[in-house]
């Protein structure tokens, strides 16, 4: 009876066992299945300061918090494709991701500027609070899936400085005739007031001002703008950023391969990129003190415009944002969408904060 006993026990573990491995080896399968390996092309070097480095942190930061189950592997500008030619490799899945920003697409998506930065626009938390739960990111996703691609708002810095000149500017008169690189909406404006503008790619914009391809520059905040080196040619240097009192980056990915993740994988990339945007508007804060003090030390002048010259700035911008709603629909839904949280959020503005 003993022995009947032990035989049933043994073939009910063998069962069991087998069962056990089978059921592993499903669990293996579905993990290998749903593990995410992405390339990820960028519009910007990995050594630039906070921009390129976010890039760089988040692909690390993702694989930690996936715990080795999203890998996104970080390619330079023009390693697989142009840096300013991103969006439509991704829409068409020729590459899985893209680590850029939405000004860029300015011909594309008229409207896509918006989520880049404003020109006399809301603070950072100002923006944050429409973004969130005044329906800029709900607009800003539809928009872009007619273009078969999902953004995630991953990054976001500080005002940026309004432009490096080489000459100092007493008046508006000027700046006519001046080529200029310029950004996104901002690059309108300067138009209206006689500037001849053009978009040029990161690395590119040196070259050109070197050569007098360009007279005249604006890129980005203090500390971004010491690592490519405008103060060894430009040395008057222009604030504020009224064309970017804040800016913001993307994280593109394809519809179809955002749509294949799970949940919980959505959800580890959209509060990664939250944490991103966090830790990067901290550094961009935190560093530009050091470069202003950097740039004086090297004969270069530091300017505030004069209010009569951010009055016209501000006079332009607005013939723009009003002739722009008129010709694109999406880009006048999101205006109206952010100039109505603005009129209803002004009044807590005026109250809660100092001057």
């Amino acid at each position: 009876m003993n022995k009947i006993v032990l035989i049933v026990l043994c073939l009910i573990f063998s069962v069991t066992a087998s069962c056990d491995n089978d059921s592993s080896s499903v669990d293996k399968k579905k993990n290998v299945e749903n593990k995410v390996v992405w390339k990820m092309a960028s519009s910007f070097p990995g050594s630039l300061n906070i921009i390129g480095e976010g890039a760089l942190n988040f692909v690390e930061r993702i694989d930690q918090v996936s715990n080795g189950f999203i890998t996104i592997k970080f390619f330079e500008p023009g390693a697989l494709v142009p840096a300013l030619e991103v969006f439509d490799p991704v829409s068409t899945g020729a590459i899985d991701a893209a680590w850029s920003t939405p000004g860029f697409w300015a011909g594309k998506i008229p409207a896509a500027q918006f989520f880049t930065a404003i020109p006399f626009g809301p603070s950072p938390g100002e923006l944050l609070g429409w973004y969130y739960y005044g329906g800029g990111k709900d607009l800003w996703e539809e928009i872009y899936h007619k273009h078969n691609v999902h953004p995630v708002q991953c990054l976001m810095i500080s005002p940026e400085a309004s432009g490096w000149f080489k000459k100092e500017i007493h008046s508006l008169e000027d700046l006519k005739g001046l080529k200029m690189r310029f950004f996104g909406l901002g690059a309108i404006v300067m138009g209206k007031l006689g500037v001849s503008t053009q978009l040029l790619a990161p690395g590119d914009i040196y070259p050109a001002l070197e050569l007098g391809t360009i007279d005249a520059l604006e890129f980005s905040m203090p500390i971004i703008d010491k690592d490519f080196g405008f103060y060894q040619i430009a040395k008057h240097y222009y604030f504020p950023g009224w064309h970017q009192p804040f800016s913001t980056n993307e994280l593109l990915i394809n519809l179809d391969r955002w749509n294949a993740l799970s949940s919980s994988q959505k959800a580890q990339i959209e509060t990664t990129c939250t944490e991103s945007v966090v830790k990067s508007l901290a550094m961009s804060e935190t560093r530009q003190p050091e470069a202003l003090e950097f740039y004086e030390s090297v004969g270069v002048t530091l300017h505030r415009w004069p209010d009569e010259i951010l009055e016209k700035y501000k006079e332009a911008w607005d013939q723009v944002v009003e002739e722009k709603a008129s010709e694109n629909e999406d880009f006048a839904r999101v205006w109206n969408s952010l100039s109505a949280y603005r009129d209803k959020y002004k009044v807590w503005k005026s109250l809660g904060y100092v001057d």
